[in-house]
């Protein structure tokens, strides 16, 4: 029995606990969630360490050290002792991100050994709506993508990416990775997108989907094609298939700096309850 506080990584057994922790706030913490329901505990299957902050043998908080670093429902002091294990261990994680104000205090701590940063995103709205919009239409020819259309998404996706994050998917690997995400999104039927002759002109994902939530991700509009609304047909759209299949709560977080989508949601239902961060490397 564990009489101290304590940092440690999870065993498998463990796995009844670290969802207690999780279900506290379901919204916030609807990717580290999914991946857990689906993968449990073990390393290999989920794509990373689990670490738990003990208080007198009690799991009080989380942190996944995966290809992100996420700390979930983070005390002060687990905080901490988050930040000594992670350098510790070394960066490993191509981004730090969670609620703003537990990644920049694990920011803060960690920077002098693992900064600079490519980009500090400090301030990214946490957005929620649990009803379809009363005065805007989903958009009919929004729909699921199909499992051989993945050459079809997958030049849309690229472009999303880039845009959003500064450098494009298909560096290091060829994209092998990206593209396995990609495609288990498809398969998962969670990839939505307006295709005219062709080519996608509307896209967005839900990316992370337990019983209590679900995360919108890569909403997308061609260039040529902004401006339109869209962007807000098209969530509308999305948002019918997750509330009706997936999710009573659907969420999203947006770039602070990016005003149209910000008010593109808000006019689809959204609205902003908290604020995520993001440390990109």
């Amino acid at each position: 029995m564990l009489t101290t506080s304590t940092t440690r990584v999870l065993e498998p057994g463990e796995l009844e606990a670290a969802l207690a922790v999780l279900d506290r706030d379901p919204v916030s913490n609807a990717f580290v969630a999914a991946r857990v329901q689906v993968a449990g505990l073990d390393p290999w299957r989920l794509g990373g360490e689990m670490w738990g902050w003990y208080t007198g043998g009690r799991l009080e908080s989380l942190c996944y050290a995966g290809a992100n670093l996420v700390p979930i429902c983070a005390t002060p002091e687990a905080v901490r002792g988050f930040a000594e294990r992670a350098r510790r261990a070394g960066r490993r994680c191509s981004s730090i991100v969670g609620p703003a104000d537990t990644t920049a205090e694990l920011w803060s701590l960690l920077e002098p050994s693992w900064g600079p940063a490519r980009e500090v995103r400090s301030h990214q709205p946490l957005m929620v709506t649990t009803s379809m919009p009363a005065d805007i239409p989903p958009d009919p020819l929004v729909r699921r993508i199909r499992k051989d259309e993945l050459d079809v998404i997958m030049p849309a996706c690229v472009a999303m990416f880039t845009e959003e994050v500064g450098v494009s998917p298909l560096a290091g690997d060829g994209g092998l990775l990206y593209q396995a995400r990609v495609a288990e999104l498809v398969t998962a039927g969670r990839s939505f997108a307006r295709v005219e002759n062709g080519r996608v002109v509307f896209k967005a994902e839900i990316g992370a989907a337990t019983p209590h939530a679900c995360q919108v991700q890569g909403v997308w509009v061609a260039p040529e094609y902004r401006g339109r609304g869209l962007s807000e047909t098209g969530m509308a759209a999305v948002l019918h298939y997750a509330l009706n299949e997936i999710a009573p709560v659907v969420s999203l977080y947006v770039n602070d700096f990016n005003t149209a989508a910000r008010a593109a949601y808000r006019r689809v239902g959204f609205q902003e309850v908290g604020a995520f961060m993001s440390v990109l490397f």
